[in-house]
């Protein structure tokens, strides 16, 4: 270690001396001005994904009715196409992830999705858009591993929440924009649509939309190229100090098995929240559309409006709880921010959809929103935090396999189903939605309960690591 990077960990050490109950820190990187630049690279990166596969949200009503499909059709569009086969590509590109640079595989990833996106552009039937969005879910598998591997060896463990929240103001953004950019843009089309597309026939304005979206992503893939690969710090003791070694996948599963009262509650948890998350994210442009006679463009403007403002307030607080509570010397910290934030978005999330009028409804979604953002930035850290750095890639991928098929995959299906064979109106959409909320919010709350003292133990074994 130079002594400029001596000088940098000792004032870090020092900045925690006051607390006689702070961590401790073996083992860490030091915090710099080249890490918080890799910040909003990813932050970018993270907004370009969300803008890419959340605009389909803003387009479900055009596109239903110009491929006159069903809110079941739809659903499996946005979420299960997106996700089919993620966990063919997802583990093997971590297994890279953790042995390899991480920024090539990320800048490669982001081309992938982002160009696949435009080609759901250049699509004229259902089956070709849903092989379009496999396309997309494939390019995208490589994201959060990569990007969450990179964040634990550029920062010390207790800034770890902090980086992580400001880097998903990306995906405030690209939710945001998704919506805010999206109408105006599908609005501004609208006018001139269709399009003759020569060989690719007439694209109609949901089209085009797609295409304006995905190729900004293509130039952002290229910044890639000016972030540093950070030295890997935490590897358990056991492992090669000179080079990384990728572990066999059975003695990840074994390590994920033998900590099971951690890493279960965590993740199934996290995926039945995320069900509730992209459940409501898919269908509110819907339910405001078919509740209060709403335009995409009307819905694009609030919800955007909405996701911009509240959402990197609720990210902030989350993660500044979670720093307060570590530096109480909490372990727990990260998972309890989780479960504070899941039981306090519950009765939101349940009435706002039965609201009698639309002003109302957006109050209370507004709410539901901050305690659902209060938490990404403490559970990426919570998963970072318990994982050695030779399967930081791999658990991360299990970990957004689940993330993904239970959350993103089902979430848009769960509420459809609701729809079509419960309440059997789409009109009824809004009870489908309170009714998907009041299920799925209090398991979720009481997973990260039974989670939260097994996780508090596996923290403090992980200072025992290298």
């Amino acid at each position: 270690m130079d002594k400029t990077t001596a000088d940098a960990a000792a004032l870090e050490r020092a900045r925690w001396q006051d607390d006689a109950d702070a961590p401790d820190m073996p083992d860490e990187p030091v915090e710099t001005p080249a890490a918080w630049y890799a910040v909003f690279i990813f932050s970018l990166a993270l907004m370009m994904n969300f803008v890419d596969r959340g605009v389909i949200n803003l387009l479900v009503e055009p596109i239903k009715q110009d491929l006159a499909v069903s809110d079941t059709q739809i659903s499996l569009l946005v979420g299960f196409a997106f996700v089919l086969f993620q966990i063919f590509v997802g583990l093997p590109l971590a297994r890279l992830v953790d042995t390899r640079s991480r920024r090539v595989i990320l800048g490669l990833s982001i081309a992938g999705w982002s160009g696949m996106t435009a080609v759901c552009g250049l699509c004229q039937t259902y089956g070709q858009l849903f092989l379009a969005r496999i396309g997309s879910g494939i390019g995208e598998a490589a994201n959060g591993p990569a990007t969450f591997s990179m964040l634990s060896d550029l920062f010390p463990k207790h800034r770890l929440p902090r980086a992580i929240a400001v880097m998903q103001l990306g995906y405030a953004t690209g939710q945001g924009f998704s919506l805010l950019l999206g109408g105006l843009a599908f609005a501004w089309l609208s006018m001139y649509a269709p399009f003759d597309a020569g060989i690719f026939g007439e694209l109609k304005a949901w089209q085009m939309t797609f295409i304006l979206i995905g190729v900004p992503g293509l130039i952002l893939a290229l910044l890639m190229t000016t972030v540093k690969e950070p030295k890997r710090h935490g590897q358990i003791k056991s492992a090669t100090r000179t080079a990384p070694r990728a572990l066999p996948v059975r003695e990840v599963a074994r390590f994920l098995h033998s900590n099971g009262r951690t890493y279960y509650p965590l993740f199934i948890g996290m995926g039945l929240k995320t069900v509730l998350s992209f459940g409501y994210i898919t269908w509110i442009p819907a339910f405001y559309i078919r509740t209060f006679d709403w335009t995409p463009r009307m819905v694009g403007l609030v919800q955007g409006a909405i996701m911009l403002v509240v959402v990197p307030i609720a990210l902030f607080t989350g993660s500044f709880l979670a720093e307060y509570w570590a530096k109480k010397g909490r372990d727990d910290a990260n998972m309890r921010v989780v479960l504070l934030a899941t039981w306090a978005a519950v009765p939101f999330s349940v009435l706002y959809p039965l609201m009698p009028t639309d002003w109302m409804a957006v109050i209370m979604v507004a709410f539901f929103y901050f305690f659902a953002m209060m938490v990404p930035g403490s559970q990426n850290a919570a998963m970072q935090v318990v994982s050695p750095n030779q399967m930081r890639g791999q658990v991360m991928a299990l970990y957004l396999f689940v993330f993904n098929i239970i959350g993103f995959g089902m979430g848009p299906t769960v509420v459809a189903l609701f729809t079509d064979y419960i309440f059997g109106d789409p009109s009824d959409l809004k009870y489908a939605m309170a009714l998907a909320a009041s299920i799925i919010g209090p398991i979720a709350g009481l997973l990260f309960w039974y989670g939260l003292k097994p996780y508090a133990r596996s923290v403090a074994k992980a200072r025992e690591w290298s």
